[in-house]
């Protein structure tokens, strides 16, 4: 993933340079450490839908999942584009991308093996990997110099 800063109101005073850029590891542990994500999907009548929800960030990569007859569950199947927001407002993460449901059967294990791990229950089906488009994070002791984006250009 490229890294670079996102691009808003000049008056936020978000730096032009690369000093102050967070590593990807800040997003990576964050992720992992979480307990709670906020995940925002869209809804038939094209309306936003967020929920908390529970999680595990895995070799890179975050999974989550829900039962078939929740509204999230629904609208990824007819929208899989979703956004992922750690618990945090303050030292933020923000995942954007594309929900696509986990089919491999192990796979699906080690990721019950972690949610076990974390949260002392196993998940079930279905659970979906966030094929990440790009992401924005940024800590507000020394914002807006640790302003970062990546852009996953795959």
């Amino acid at each position: 993933m490229k890294r670079t800063r996102p691009q808003t109101e000049k008056s936020y005073g978000i730096p032009e340079d690369e000093n102050g850029l967070l590593a990807w590891e800040v997003v990576s542990s964050r992720m992992a450490q979480a307990k709670t994500y906020w995940v925002a999907t869209v809804s038939p009548g094209e309306k936003p839908h967020a929920m908390p929800t529970w999680g595990v960030w895995l070799e890179e990569t975050f999974y989550f999942g829900g039962g078939r007859d929740t509204r999230k569950a629904k609208n990824i199947a007819r929208n899989p584009q979703v956004v992922i927001h750690s618990e945090s407002g303050d030292d933020a993460i923000i995942l954007e991308g594309q929900a696509v449901e986990v089919l491999d059967e192990t796979l699906q294990i080690k990721i019950d093996d972690a949610y076990e791990a974390k949260y002392g229950m196993r998940h079930g089906t279905p659970v979906w990997r966030l094929a990440v488009k790009q992401v924005f994070a940024w800590e507000m002791k020394t914002y807006p110099q640790s302003a970062t984006k990546w852009v996953n250009n795959d």
